[in-house]
């Protein structure tokens, strides 16, 4: 089965990246010395430390499998090449929510970097799809669980400074 490609900010693959670092240099490491204390509370057929240890120990190289996978199968999209005339993956996205009258700013990135308390979101989203391809001054219509909104864009600059 083919890998699905997948598109990252440079910010968002070298976050990827440092997860990875730490989680096998670092997280490995601390998940070895608490099965080695486990171990040696004695029998392993009713030691609690010990499952507990060995989940974490499941877990951790869970993520580091996905976190390389995600690596692998990633292209970093250069914005620095791109038009900020209109939104895509690497655009901040100023809107003003016409009913209500309020201004948002998105920045709109990949599925793995999305992060609705900082306000990233993915291209994959319903406001990513939405804004995706669109322009200052236009106005979409974003379906969010709580009914249609819409928006009037009001400013499109690239998310990465240099």
């Amino acid at each position: 089965m083919a890998a699905k490609q997948l598109f990252n900010t440079e910010e968002g693959l070298r976050s990827l990246k440092e997860e990875l670092d730490f989680l096998k240099n670092h997280k490995r490491q601390e998940v070895k010395e608490n099965l080695a204390t486990a171990r040696s509370f004695g029998d392993l057929s009713e030691n609690s430390e010990y499952d507990e240890a060995r989940n974490e120990q499941a877990k951790v190289e869970a993520r580091i499998a996905e976190l390389e996978q995600i690596i692998l199968n990633t292209s970093v999209v250069d914005e620095s090449g791109l038009d900020h005339s209109t939104a895509h993956l690497g655009s901040t996205v100023k809107l003003k929510d016409l009913a209500a009258g309020k201004e948002k700013i998105y920045k709109i990135v990949g599925s793995n970097e999305a992060d609705p308390f900082e306000n990233k979101i993915s291209d994959r989203s319903p406001i990513g799809v939405a804004l995706i391809g669109k322009q200052k001054g236009d106005e979409v219509s974003i379906h969010t669980p709580k009914g249609e909104k819409k928006m009037k864009i009001l400013e499109i600059t690239r998310t990465a400074k240099d």
